[in-house]
C-alpha cells in the first residue's frame, strides 16, 4: 500500500492545544484531531501546513517548525506528521463541526482520531 503523507498542525495558545472535530461523512467523523490534511505532490510539509491553516481555519501560519512525531493511521495508507505551527488570527471552523482549545490532560480524554490519540498520549508521557 503506498504511503500518503498528511500534516497535522500542533497549534498552541499558551498551554492549550487547538483541536478540531471531524465533519460527518469523512473518515473518523465526529472524532477530534489536530487540523491539517494531505500533502500535495511537490509540496513541502511546511507549505502543506500553511495551505491547510488557510483552507480549514482561515488563519496564516506564522511559523512551521520541526516534526514533533509521526504516526500511521491504522488501517489506511495515511502517515500523519505532527508539526509545530504558530498562527496569526483567530481560527474559524470552515471544514470541521467544532474547534476548541484544550489543555493536554483534558485533550487526552476527548474522542480523538487514532493517530491523534497516539500523539496526545506521547505528549502526556503515556506509551503511544
Amino acid at each position: 500500500m503506498p504511503v500518503i503523507h498528511v500534516v497535522a498542525a500542533v497549534v498552541r495558545n499558551g498551554e492549550r492545544l487547538l483541536l478540531c472535530q471531524r465533519p460527518e461523512g469523512k473518515r473518523h467523523a465526529g472524532l477530534w484531531e489536530f487540523p491539517g490534511g494531505k500533502v500535495l505532490d511537490g509540496e513541502s510539509f511546511a507549505d502543506a501546513a500553511r495551505r491547510e491553516m488557510i483552507e480549514e481555519l482561515g488563519v496564516h501560519a506564522r511559523t512551521v517548525a520541526g516534526e514533533l512525531g509521526r504516526f500511521q493511521d491504522e488501517g489506511s495508507e495515511f502517515l500523519i506528521h505532527f508539526l509545530q505551527v504558530e498562527i496569526d488570527g483567530e481560527p474559524i471552523a470552515h471544514e470541521h463541526q467544532a474547534i476548541g482549545w484544550f489543555l493536554p490532560e483534558p485533550a487526552g480524554r476527548l474522542a480523538l482520531a487514532p493517530a491523534d490519540r497516539r500523539f496526545v498520549d506521547s505528549l502526556l508521557g503515556r506509551d503511544p
